[in-house]
């Protein structure tokens, strides 16, 4: 599999509310963090991410994280 695209190096701190939302996983969305479909042809699947309530969070935008779709701090040693 070919490694994701590193969309940016910082996180994407959002208050989202509750829903389901597409995680992008191939880094190639321009829709960032979330997936426009992008990743067609792929190997790569977007992830869900499903909120019961308003929750602010912070999203890999790097997609080297170890707690997908969540920053684990990985864009620092890029």
């Amino acid at each position: 599999m070919t490694p994701p695209k590193i969309a940016d190096k910082k996180p994407a701190v959002l208050e989202l509310d509750p829903g389901k939302y597409y995680w992008c996983t191939c880094g190639t969305s321009l829709k960032q963090p979330f997936c426009d479909g992008s990743h067609k042809g792929s190997d790569f699947k977007p992830m869900l991410v499903e909120l019961t309530e308003k929750k602010k969070v912070a999203l890999c935008q790097c997609k080297q994280t170890k707690n997908p779709p969540f920053c684990d701090g990985a864009h620092t040693k890029l």
